[in-house]
């Protein structure tokens, strides 16, 4: 387990430089001189001027020579300062917003598990039913619809037409710090989060239980007189979930591209708001940053999984 463990996070730190390095070339490709961001437009410079910060900067050297000096800092934990925050240190504020987005994540996830698992139970187990053909037809719209546009439309009718949710924030602003103000803000942007992961949980729960449904020892089971409830929950659903937590570590990715849309929208102070924003500003430094450490967090949690799925299996060996 252990060397499987260290292969594994070899793996994950080439997949780090590479990530880095094609976000590096991306932002060099825009349109546009790195140069502006740096620059006051009401203040005047000259051309003697702007060659000073350029060589200062290091933007006067071949791109593979900023990357590498880029790659050198940030093994050492130094990110940079950001452009547009008046030199703040990237990595303390990049770590500042983790938290928020972490929560985010980690309740729409769960809402995900929980509602597309039993969801799926649901479904399979009443094949071809009418709640079956409901249930599916909510999770084609639920998977069709894109993270942007579901909190929108969620925003607008729960928050401006409905007002049952907060239109935005983390917390009110000017109140005093309270879990039932913060729950407040944070259902309908988790909720909102979750519809599409919940239903392509449901899909996979779905056919993966009526695969197992179908083999011998659950007919064994049946047989003996197990009741079917014990029979579909112990000796069906444990099998039935092996797939399903694979799909739940490789959405992930997926989640937080979701997040960062979520977070935008609703004005969430997460890594994904600080990253839009970045964008926005064009702060090269918080992209690099914030991209980093976005995709260590992915590369560690589908380490998670792909442990936990052998942990569930004892057919799985890893070495």
């Amino acid at each position: 387990m252990l060397t499987y463990i260290t292969r594994r996070l070899a793996t994950g730190l080439l997949m780090l430089v590479a990530l880095s390095m094609l976000v590096f070339i991306l932002l060099r490709l825009a349109p546009g001189d790195p140069i502006s961001a740096y620059i006051n437009p009401n203040v005047a410079m000259s051309q003697a001027e702007m060659d000073a910060l350029r060589a200062r900067l290091g933007l006067d050297q071949p791109l593979p020579i900023q990357y590498l000096a880029w790659l050198r800092a940030a093994a050492s934990g130094d990110l940079g300062f950001s452009i547009q925050r008046n030199g703040v240190k990237v990595l303390p504020l990049v770590l500042e917003r983790i938290g928020p987005t972490v929560l985010l994540m980690v309740a729409g996830l769960a809402i995900a598990i929980v509602v597309g698992i039993a969801a799926g139970i649901v479904t399979a187990v009443q094949r071809n039913s009418a709640t079956d053909i409901g249930f599916s037809i909510a999770a084609f719209f639920g998977i069709s619809s894109p993270a942007f546009l579901t909190a929108i439309l969620g925003l607008y009718l729960f928050s401006v037409v409905l007002r049952w949710s907060p239109s935005g924030g983390m917390l009110t602003p000017g109140a005093p710090f309270s879990i039932g103000d913060l729950l407040a803000h944070l259902v309908l942007p988790a909720c909102l989060l979750s519809i599409g992961h919940a239903a392509l949980i449901m899909r996979y729960m779905r056919a993966s239980l009526l695969e197992v449904l179908n083999q011998d020892y659950v007919r064994t089971a049946r047989a003996k007189g197990v009741k079917e409830f014990w029979v579909i929950m112990k000796h069906a659903v444990r099998n039935a979930l092996l797939p399903v937590v694979t799909l739940i570590g490789s959405t992930i990715g997926i989640a937080v591209g979701g997040a960062i849309f979520i977070e935008s929208v609703f004005n969430w102070p997460g890594m994904g708001l600080l990253l839009i924003n970045a964008v926005d500003t064009r702060d090269y430094p918080v992209i690099m940053g914030a991209t980093l450490i976005i995709g260590a967090c992915v590369i560690v949690v589908n380490l998670l999984t792909d442990i936990a799925y052998a942990a569930i299996d004892p057919r799985i060996q890893v070495a």
